[in-house]
């Protein structure tokens, strides 16, 4: 039995897909694959249905992943601590955060957050939303820090984890300039994220409400607001953009409204943690946020 079995077991139930969990765990799908097999060999069930569409968790593999989810967490909690105690290593909070939020949010939340409890060391792990939430589900770092809308769960398992709200933000459908605007009405240009972006779901969950969405046709995709808001700068198209990301660029003009403020979709800031017990540390920061 291996550590990096049940780390793949997890990324596999989460996106379902063989490719997409081997690419999540920097490996090529072949081998992927032969971990998989050799996970279920030492099991000695099939905790997978292998269908055309992609995996399905068996009973016995739904049976295993929350406490394959935990033991991987337990285990790298107990690696670090032992690694602090021994004075290996500094007494270190762990993030995972959206690369929206590590730019624009992150730098000074924290500078607020130590104003009430110090902070030794902090490691910052920047990714999509799928990547931070495989990290956050395999035990790789203590916090996710994430937009987050009502309507949009989290795709891990809400009893295994406790959350609180710490900022707001809201998502702005946003355009460069035009000075010469079309005549005869057409599909907007959209500048779409793709499926590893939490922003995504989102927007695609907004739109799903709507009776009568925006006529639009997707030209350009990226699991990046930064990319996206590039190529509104340039005139692309339009994208529903993170106002702590494109507020300068909208209050100088640089950018406007592709559509009204009934577009507008108000999100939350949320930081998200293990429900089970984390460092003594880990816990005082959590309790004085």
């Amino acid at each position: 039995m291996e550590l990096v079995w049940l780390e793949d077991f997890n990324a596999l139930a989460q996106s379902g897909n063989f490719s997409r969990a081997a690419e999540l765990r920097h490996v090529t799908q072949p081998a992927f694959s032969r971990r998989i097999r050799a996970l279920e060999t030492w099991v000695g069930v099939d905790l997978f249905e292998r269908t055309t569409q992609g995996a399905m968790l068996t009973d016995a593999g739904r049976h295993m992943l929350g406490s394959a989810q935990e033991m991987t967490r337990r285990l790298y909690q107990m690696r670090q601590e032992a690694r602090e105690v021994a004075g290996k290593q500094a007494r270190t909070l762990h993030f995972a955060a959206t690369h929206s939020l590590s730019f624009t949010f992150f730098p000074g939340w924290v500078r607020a957050a130590e104003r009430t409890s110090p902070i030794e060391a902090i490691r910052l792990h920047s990714d999509n939303m799928r990547v931070c939430e495989q990290m956050l589900l395999g035990g790789e770092v203590q916090f996710l820090l994430c937009h987050q809308h009502p309507d949009v769960p989290p795709q891990f398992p809400a009893e295994s984890f406790h959350s609180k709200v710490v900022g707001s933000d809201v998502l702005m459908p946003l355009q460069a300039q035009q000075f010469e605007p079309n005549a005869v009405a057409e599909p907007l240009s959209l500048l779409g994220y793709t499926a590893e972006s939490g922003l995504g779901r989102i927007v695609s969950a907004r739109l799903l409400q709507e009776s009568q969405p925006p006529q639009m046709h997707t030209v350009f995709s990226s699991h990046l607001a930064a990319v996206l808001l590039s190529m509104a700068l340039e005139g692309k198209g339009f994208a529903w953009l993170p106002k702590t990301l494109a507020e300068p660029e909208f209050v100088s003009g640089k950018l406007i409204r592709a559509l009204d403020a009934h577009w507008d979709i108000a999100l939350e800031v949320r930081l998200f943690r293990p429900a089970m017990a984390l460092s003594d540390f880990a816990e005082d920061f959590w309790a004085k946020l």
